[in-house]
């Protein structure tokens, strides 16, 4: 994890970020349909996915056993970049930001993953930070191997999923 700095009024207001880096070899394209299509998208992260990942504007929801998160998409750049911002959720990830920025690099694509804008890191930071790197690998098996492993299906890491 990261924190950002930016000083307000003389206080310091320190943010935190989830980073991550995997490299899927597929191309750039294909990883992007899996982060744009509710196909895609439930075929890594949760089988419970609805809306609309591939225009600019577009709300997706994210359920899972525990709850779930609502995503306004920001920006997208065919096999570059997609960036959402979390509009529904629980607190710690309202007005948070998830992006990927894909680059190829031999017969990878490089996924760099940020979660970014965390107030604090609290317990509930780790435990995203792990279970983001677990569905990054799902993302990865999906795209290599044809199956993923999106919840309810995932590895459960604790006692509160």
């Amino acid at each position: 994890m990261t924190r950002t700095g930016t000083i307000i009024d003389s206080e310091e207001i320190t943010m935190v970020d989830i980073l991550h880096r995997v490299g899927i070899t597929a191309p750039a394209a294909e990883v992007y349909a899996a982060l744009t299509t509710v196909e895609g998208l439930a075929g890594w992260w949760t089988t419970d996915t609805h809306g609309s990942g591939g225009d600019v504007g577009g709300v997706l929801r994210f359920r899972f056993g525990a709850g779930g998160f609502d995503m306004k998409v920001l920006d997208l750049d065919p096999g570059r970049r997609v960036l959402w911002e979390v509009v529904d959720g629980p607190p710690e990830w309202l007005g948070t930001h998830v992006s990927w920025d894909l680059a190829q690099a031999g017969d990878y694509t490089v996924v760099l993953f940020k979660h970014a804008g965390w107030k604090e890191a609290v317990e509930f930071t780790h435990h995203c930070s792990t279970k983001w790197a677990l569905f990054l690998m799902s993302l990865k098996a999906l795209i290599e191997t044809g199956k993923g492993a999106p919840d309810p299906h995932d590895v459960k890491i604790d006692d509160w999923n």
